[in-house]
């Protein structure tokens, strides 16, 4: 493996500055206070959350396109909810991303229009060595390489009600980071998408633990990722685990923080027993590592 400098791929570098909650009212009186980092990294998570004195009957969160109902809670004599969003290194470029959130409470809406400024980052570049089968699939596999796309798109795109996911996450193996989000992937020479979630070390047979509570919503083998589970922890937030070496759970199972439901491996397009971890927000594959590494406060900035 070589690791080398690609400067023409994104441009710009992180920058993540905090913003002052913003208050409105809601039916003339009660104030709302929406919290969300004014600007984020290209494929970095954040948390939006909306506070009030009065009960809300609905939030209708708008981002990237698509709307969507988050959890409401009530904690400490308020009434809050709190949704997680964030941006895709393959398809997102730097500029200003919407935000549109409406409230109802009392029969009565609250629309609230901020923006996101999205800020460029540049990655490196991997080069790796793999067999050719593993870039250029045989015809023979093609169509088992469409099917499997249409059912994980389906799976990041899952959506239910209740929210189970809690920060930071947990670590899903002992192992430290051996590849990070955004790699731009070199392989066998002919440039491929960027790495889209973390490699953690792992020996082969390792146990590979859930982030948080959740579903089981895929637990099959795929051809590039090999042994793969999806989990659901509500709200629109999916784990996928790949080049697992065999299942503890099935499809359906519900799981708990910290449970084991598989072992590591290199199945698939694995060139050594490791894991790789993806995080799926809103269907927008983000970077994992600030979940672990951050609370959500933290991400609120």
């Amino acid at each position: 493996m070589r690791i080398i400098s690609c400067t023409a791929v994104l441009f710009f570098f992180l920058i993540i500055t905090a913003v002052s909650p913003a208050e409105t009212t809601l039916n003339g009186a009660e104030p709302v206070v929406l919290a969300h980092p004014e600007q984020v990294g290209i494929g970095q998570p954040f948390l939006v959350r909306l506070t009030s004195d009065h009960a809300f009957d609905r939030i209708l969160i708008h981002w990237m396109g698509k709307a969507f109902v988050p959890s409401l809670s009530h904690w400490n004599g308020h009434y809050v909810t709190i949704a997680m969003l964030g941006t895709d290194v393959l398809t997102i470029k730097p500029g200003s991303q919407k935000l549109l959130i409406r409230a109802w409470a009392g029969g009565k809406e609250t629309v609230l229009h901020r923006s996101v400024q999205i800020i460029g980052r540049t990655y490196p570049c991997q080069e790796l060595s793999l067999p050719s089968k593993m870039v250029t699939p045989p015809a023979v596999e093609l169509e088992r390489i469409k099917a499997e796309r249409a059912r994980t798109r389906k799976a990041k795109e899952t959506w239910s009600d209740h929210r189970l996911w809690r920060l930071p996450f947990h670590r899903p193996v002992a192992g430290q980071f051996t590849s990070v989000y955004g790699l731009q992937r070199v392989l066998n020479g002919k440039p491929k998408d960027p790495h889209r979630g973390v490699d953690f070390r792992a020996p082969l047979g390792a146990p590979v633990e859930a982030v948080a509570d959740g579903r089981v919503i895929l637990a099959e083998s795929h051809y590039y990722a090999g042994n793969s589970i999806y989990i659901d922890h509500g709200n629109g937030v999916i784990s996928l685990y790949f080049h697992l070496s065999d299942f503890d759970v099935s499809l359906g199972d519900r799981v708990k923080r910290g449970q084991t439901i598989g072992r590591s491996g290199c199945t698939g397009r694995a060139t050594g027993p490791h894991l790789h971890l993806s995080i799926s927000v809103q269907g927008q594959l983000v970077d994992p590592v600030p979940l672990f590494e951050k609370t959500s406060d933290q991400l609120l900035r």
